[in-house]
């Protein structure tokens, strides 16, 4: 076609090439080029059409103080866990993109926070993926209704624009962005221009009327957010939907928020009826635990201002390769490598002569370095068969050194364990040192190195714990 030219984009930087290349030479990401319709030459009513919709506020610069407050108003999306993440709700004029693998749950979770955002407000669902009788069925499972929520299956970003224009909802709901195409790029939808500037016309729409507008991202499978990187950067927060669709659990963690804190995760679980909050997540992650049983251990960490106990375990076997085995599932696989490094230089444990496996019950990651003494006591344990008592949870970091250092919100996490009925808890000795944290019903047990949480397991520990 006249006009048009085929190009290869980077989707990480957006780098164009005429030819495909594994190597980006500007960023550097491998196997990132697609291949991507543009136009040669954009006529100027097209370039004035795409600075009309690029335009995201006023013409004229106010003082900070002049702003009305009212403007940021937050407003519920029924699910407290959601909230949560969000910082505390939805607010007024932002734009969220909500990712995760297929099946997960993403169309689920937005159809019921419908039920509540409709009950005062116009809602308008956009699906490019499904037709309004899937929808419905949907809807009347999760038992989702009424006169306010409006139901449209439409692609087109312009005609979803004009339909927001007769509408004038204060939500607006797109499943999914990769879906939406835009008449003034020729390329097909979910090509990188296509989603660039469909995103563009959401984001403009959201600031200049203040309307809320949630999109859903496809992620592709090295689990990157499909489209061009720059996505990420254009909306207010990203909220990635985690979970094995195998297991009923699910994890929303906000990867970027600007309007609240990117460390607090909500936790549900799916059922018949949809998801379902989880409010004490702990008692979830402790279900099941084994009892008398070498190998693992209670850690608490900290998802933000929440306190969390899960339980981690190892598995030390013989190995009958060359090379042992090592597999690590919830922590970071660097991390627990120089855990074993530091416990065979400084414990003289032989892990380089057997397999190791560290798993994180139910899914769970454990992303700060405040689990280094419970992985550690946990891979101690299966190693020597000595069990660690059910009752005793640890917190703390582990150095090259050996040595145990302090940790964050200490009592806020002692508190969560004293809570579930934990008597024992390890702590690292410079914690007690700065700030002595008073108990009622648990015992503090202070270490300065992984030496003397061995002298712990095998004074505490034993067949007969």
């Amino acid at each position: 076609m006249k006009g048009l030219k085929t190009v290869f984009v980077c989707t990480s930087c957006e780098y164009r090439s005429p030819k495909w290349m594994g190597k980006c030479p500007q960023c550097g990401a491998w196997e990132s080029f697609v291949e991507d319709v543009v136009e040669a030459q954009p006529q100027a009513d097209d370039r004035a059409q795409k600075a009309r919709r690029s335009s995201v506020g006023g013409t004229s610069a106010v003082p900070v103080s002049e702003i009305e407050k009212d403007e940021f108003i937050r407003s519920s999306t029924g699910l407290g866990e959601l909230d949560r993440v969000l910082g505390g709700g939805l607010v007024k004029g932002s734009v969220v993109l909500l990712t995760g693998e297929p099946g997960i749950g993403k169309s689920t979770l937005l159809l019921q926070i419908c039920r509540m955002l409709s009950l005062d407000r116009a809602v308008l669902y956009v699906s490019g993926e499904e037709s309004s009788g899937q929808i419905r069925l949907r809807a009347d499972r999760l038992g989702v209704g009424g006169s306010s929520l409006y139901v449209m299956t439409e692609a087109n970003t312009e005609k979803i624009i004009a339909e927001c224009d007769r509408l004038a909802p204060s939500v607006i709901i797109v499943d999914s962005i990769q879906t939406m195409y835009t008449p003034v790029s020729a390329s097909s939808p979910g090509t990188v221009s296509q989603v660039r500037e469909s995103a563009m016309a959401f984001i403009a729409k959201a600031k200049n009327d203040d309307i809320s507008v949630i999109m859903v991202g496809h992620v592709n499978k090295e689990g990157t957010i499909a489209g061009p990187k720059v996505l990420e950067h254009m909306v207010d927060a990203v909220l990635s939907f985690e979970g094995d669709r195998q297991q009923s659990y699910r994890i929303i963690r906000a990867v970027k928020n600007r309007y609240g804190s990117t460390d607090e995760i909500g936790v549900f679980e799916m059922t018949d009826t949809g998801l379902c909050e989880v409010p004490n997540p702990s008692e979830v992650l402790l279900a099941g635990r084994p009892k008398k049983v070498s190998g693992n251990c209670a850690v608490c960490t900290m998802e933000g201002t929440r306190p969390l106990i899960a339980e981690v375990q190892a598995l030390v076997s013989s190995t009958s390769f060359p090379s042992p085995r090592r597999t690590v599932n919830g922590v970071d696989y660097t991390r627990v490598c120089m855990i074993t490094a530091v416990l065979e230089k400084r414990l003289g444990l032989k892990f380089s002569q057997n397999d190791l496996y560290v798993n994180v019950i139910g899914g769970f990651s454990v992303g700060e370095p405040a689990a280094d003494i419970a992985v550690a006591l946990a891979m101690i344990s299966s190693i020597t068969d000595k069990i660690v008592p059910d009752d005793l949870a640890a917190v703390g970091e582990i150095g090259l050194a050996g040595e145990c250092r302090a940790v964050t919100s200490l009592e806020q996490r002692v508190r969560e364990a004293e809570r579930l009925g934990f008597t024992r808890m390890i702590v690292p000795y410079r914690n007690l040192e700065k700030r002595p944290v008073a108990t009622k019903t648990i015992r503090l047990l202070p270490v300065k190195s992984v030496y003397e949480v061995l002298l712990l397991l095998g004074a505490d520990g034993g067949r007969d714990a």
